[in-house]
């Protein structure tokens, strides 16, 4: 791909920054007053940073300071697309990046039992183009929910709750990829779904796989703990990833869990009864996904994600 093409790209993924996301990825509004607000700008006209002041949502300070991140956002995204371009994301990962959460893989791997290659080549995920990073820094809600899993474990309470989910996980030994992803997904699916704001008073909190099978959660949560079931019966890493989509439906983020089965990649989904095959699903546009070795950012021709969405896993 020419320089030129590659520059076109990064200006037409960067116009697709919206105020409203950011705000909410930026935890200053939650997804409802976004919608208020939407729904005020069709009625009144007037630009949507006016109707999240008039409403009382954010101050003209905290509007202020948040377009100037949006442009400093823009910035690194823009470095980050161009480095990918030229150099495919090729730094190794460093030895804390991929050693961590050692206590974590001890116990968990206790129920493996079946040895599965990894997966060095992957199928277009919803028909989207990736570029792959292993510097894993910036996604702090990912790397920090490992890390209170890690210290959940050395606890009582936590090891029984672990204990209860291998005992069921065992039913599940010896089976194929598909039919273990099959199983663990309608065994996740049964816990309840409640917003974080509702469990842990804050807009977006990622759960570890014990707090969410003591408490439910939401999206992001019944994708972790799935993504920590799937590795505790010896999928190896490089066959899952959370994936962050935009819903073109309900036009908000969502998260959903990848697996790369022997018959393709299958989403996990909280919001579907059964798994089913990614190339089905034409209303999800992939933005980033990850797992503990690496990241993705997924870009399409009529990409609508956003660098505020990834901004939302810091």
């Amino acid at each position: 791909m020419s320089k030129t093409g590659i520059l076109k790209k990064i200006r037409y993924f960067l116009s697709h920054n919206k105020l409203g996301e950011l705000l909410v990825m930026q935890e200053l509004i939650t997804p409802c007053q976004l919608n208020q607000s939407l729904k005020l700008q069709q009625e009144t006209h007037k630009p949507l940073g006016e109707v999240f002041i008039t409403l009382g949502f954010i101050s003209k300070n905290q509007l202020s300071g948040l377009l100037l991140r949006q442009r400093l956002l823009r910035f690194t995204t823009a470095s980050i697309l161009c480095f990918s371009s030229f150099s495919g994301f090729t730094r190794p990962a460093r030895a804390s990046e991929t050693n961590s959460h050692s206590s974590a893989n001890l116990v968990l791997a206790s129920t493996k039992s079946t040895h599965f290659d990894d997966l060095n080549v992957y199928p277009a995920l919803f028909g989207a183009n990736e570029k792959q990073s292993t510097n894993l820094k910036a996604f702090t809600k990912w790397l920090g929910m490992f890390e209170r899993l890690d210290k959940e474990l050395h606890k009582k309470r936590a090891r029984r709750t672990i204990k209860a989910m291998k005992i069921e996980l065992s039913e599940y030994r010896s089976k194929s990829i598909f039919e273990m992803a099959k199983h663990v997904d309608r065994m996740m699916n049964k816990k309840k779904y409640i917003i974080d704001q509702k469990n842990w008073d804050k807009s977006d909190y990622w759960a570890t796989p014990v707090e969410f099978l003591k408490h439910g959660g939401d999206c992001e949560d019944f994708a972790i703990a799935k993504y920590v079931a799937l590795h505790a019966l010896g999928v190896p890493e490089s066959r899952i990833r959370m994936a962050i989509v935009q819903d073109l439906k309900k036009n908000m983020p969502h998260a959903v869990l990848i697996v790369y089965t022997e018959k393709g990649p299958y989403v996990l989904d909280n919001q579907s009864k059964i798994m089913r095959s990614a190339d089905t699903i034409k209303h999800y546009k992939p933005i980033y996904s990850i797992n503990r070795h690496a990241w993705w950012l997924h870009t399409t021709p009529d990409s609508i994600a956003s660098n505020a969405i990834v901004a939302s896993a810091k």
